[in-house]
């Protein structure tokens, strides 16, 4: 988001910060506000109605807050009120930074309940499952399957296995807001890392790395761009040997392959 938008989303984050600080069922503000999300891509005239800017910001508030009164948490509902008086530079961020600040509460109530890192792991690891496997990808995405088909495959897959706060996200997922469950999901993390203010790191390697390699590792990262670092590790066989960073644009590639490509060169040139 940009111009407007952005500044009205900086606005809600901090009041959701507020609101947590204050006490707020985060698990709770954050279905609200991914529920208003989809009534809002649902019903175009509400939407046009919220984000007018002919409208003056209090009639907008107070509009919502008789649609949605009787069925939000408080918290929640002063949230979207705030938002409905915001300017927007386009109607459909409005439902975008709703569902962007339930994200936040997502990460917020993992991050009180000591599950942040989890979290970050946790939708990793299902980003990776999804992409890597075709027929769940399909059925995940696949128009004639209705939502709660869906989301009966989604829990028995991940129930018992992950944090609850990524089951949440990854139900979200299935709403069709994004292009694919997959690139929610990676919005997700990016929205968790942002909020957590931490960059994150793909690391592939020949074998798991221990907890002093890890540890040793994410200093080292940390040190050279100045941020804490959250590491999503693969185990790849093509490594060989030595690791390979993708961090934001760069590379660090340290792999006996690369190695041995940069020695052909050399030989050959």
């Amino acid at each position: 988001m940009r111009g407007a938008s952005a500044d009205a989303l900086a606005v809600l984050t901090e009041r959701l910060g507020q609101a947590a600080d204050g006490g707020a069922d985060l698990a709770r503000v954050a279905d609200d506000l991914f529920g208003v999300a989809d009534v809002l891509r649902r019903e175009p005239g509400l939407r046009r109605l919220a984000t007018d800017v002919s409208i003056r910001p209090e009639a907008k508030a107070d509009l919502v807050r008789e649609v949605f009164g009787t069925t939000l948490d408080a918290a929640s509902l002063d949230l979207v009120a705030v938002a409905a008086g915001r300017r927007w530079a386009a109607t459909r961020d409005l439902a975008d930074a709703l569902e962007h600040l339930g994200v936040v509460a997502v990460v917020r109530g993992a991050d009180q309940a000591g599950q942040g890192d989890a979290l970050e792991a946790d939708l990793f690891g299902f980003a990776r499952l999804v992409s890597g496997n075709p027929g769940l990808r399909d059925a995940l995405s696949d128009p004639a399957r209705n939502r709660e088909d869906k989301r009966a495959l989604l829990h028995g897959l991940l129930d018992g296995k992950v944090t609850a706060f990524a089951v949440r996200l990854a139900d979200q997922a299935l709403t069709g807001t994004h292009r694919t469950v997959v690139a929610a999901v990676e919005s997700y993390q990016k929205v968790a890392a942002d909020h957590r203010n931490r960059l994150v790191a793909t690391v592939r390697v020949a074998r798991a790395l221990g907890d002093q390699e890890t540890q040793r590792l994410q200093g080292t990262l940390a040190r050279q761009y100045g941020r804490p670092v959250h590491l999503n590790v693969v185990v790849d066989p093509h490594v060989m040997g030595g690791v390979k960073v993708e961090i934001g644009d760069d590379v660090i590639d340290g792999t006996v392959a690369s190695r041995l490509d940069d020695a052909r060169r050399r030989l050959a040139g």
